[in-house]
């Protein structure tokens, strides 16, 4: 439907529709593959569909991250304290950067749907800290399951030990995105879920 990162913020609204009351995505683009899905499943908004609904929304943890934006919370060295990642100010910040994809979370599983959210590849790209992009990823999560999504977490099968994506499962000169064989690995999980 679009890039990760236009699925953080100001992404939706509610709307009546012919369908009843449902949500309008804002990217004209977003809302015609919305609209098209719906049509293919037989519903007419969010709450008819019949089938859970998988998203990786406000998962672009990478996005979050950008070193610039932390440029402020850093001490002499450069360096983000350990202790602001765990902090009520640094969650906070990344639930505030993420709202609307937590809106629109708990507006699918208040409708009833089973909502499973994806982790996305372990990838951190070099205009982003590592750190806080895990400590990011962490927030969202634990946000995410409180608002009573499953979470679909694939690291111990995608992961080194470092954290981060295993080669073998990276999408080739690109710094963010998962291969064919990582996207095999989510439908296998998805599929093991009884999807």
């Amino acid at each position: 439907m679009g890039a990760g990162r236009e699925f953080t913020d100001s992404f939706f609204s509610v709307r009546e529709t012919p369908g009843g009351t449902d949500v309008v995505f804002r990217s004209d683009e977003a809302e015609e593959h919305y609209r098209r899905f719906l049509k293919e499943l037989g519903a007419d908004g969010l709450s008819g569909l019949g089938v859970p609904l998988v998203t990786t929304f406000g998962f672009c943890a990478h996005f979050v991250a950008l070193r610039e934006n932390w440029d402020l919370y850093r001490d002499r060295a450069g360096a983000v304290p350990p202790g602001f990642l765990d902090s009520p100010l640094f969650d906070a910040i990344v639930r505030a950067a993420v709202r609307d994809a937590l809106a629109f979370y708990g507006r699918a599983v208040g409708l009833g749907l089973r909502v499973l959210a994806v982790l996305p590849p372990q990838r951190v790209p070099g205009q982003s800290d590592p750190a806080v992009f895990m400590a990011a990823q962490e927030r969202v999560r634990l946000a995410v399951a409180e608002l009573g999504a499953e979470i679909v977490d694939l690291r111990r099968r995608t992961a080194g030990p470092d954290g981060l994506q295993r080669p073998a499962l990276c999408e080739p000169d690109d710094e963010i995105h998962g291969n064919l064989a990582f996207g095999r690995i989510i439908l296998s999980e998805l599929l093991d879920r009884g999807l």
